[in-house]
């Protein structure tokens, strides 16, 4: 895989993950700030890892895979500075996630997080609102606080 072959299947993760967002939540003009790409077998993880080091440096080990922060990547929905490759997993057959900037967080789980779609995550240092729909092959995420800026001494 090249690395512009790469950055287009991160561009098509983040569309469609932008199209699931506006389905299901008027956050019509949501950022992104980070998008992950699952991998689905582990040559495929270990080839996404050896193209992402070409475009980015790892800027954290997670026990689910590495964390990259790329050259910047123009989106449909912004710039995008923070990639993951995420080691192979059952639990993930999609193709991948981004994860979306709400300015106001209580307003939008108060208002989504009854729905069926949605789900409240707790993770040690934020926790995120997990948005899926089985006529997608990606997620959403809207976590709190985002990504990029937890990460923004790295950035």
């Amino acid at each position: 895989m090249t690395p512009t072959e790469l950055q287009i299947m991160v561009q098509e993760i983040v569309q469609k993950s932008t199209e699931l967002k506006n389905k299901h939540t008027d956050a019509i003009n949501a950022r992104v700030n980070y998008a992950c790409i699952f991998s689905q077998t582990e040559k495929e993880y270990q080839e996404l890892l050896e193209t992402t080091h070409k475009i980015g440096k790892v800027i954290q080990e997670t026990p689910s895979g590495f964390l990259f922060h790329i050259n910047d990547l123009e989106t449909i929905s912004g710039t995008l500075k923070l990639l993951k490759i995420r080691i192979s997993d059952t639990t993930r057959p999609e193709r991948g996630d981004a994860d979306f900037t709400i300015t106001d967080f209580a307003s939008f789980e108060k208002k989504y997080l009854s729905q069926d779609e949605f789900k409240r995550m707790e993770k040690p240092d934020f926790y995120m609102i997990e948005l899926m729909d089985p006529t997608f092959n990606v997620r959403a995420y809207f976590s709190n606080p985002p990504l990029d800026e937890s990460l923004k001494d790295f950035l």
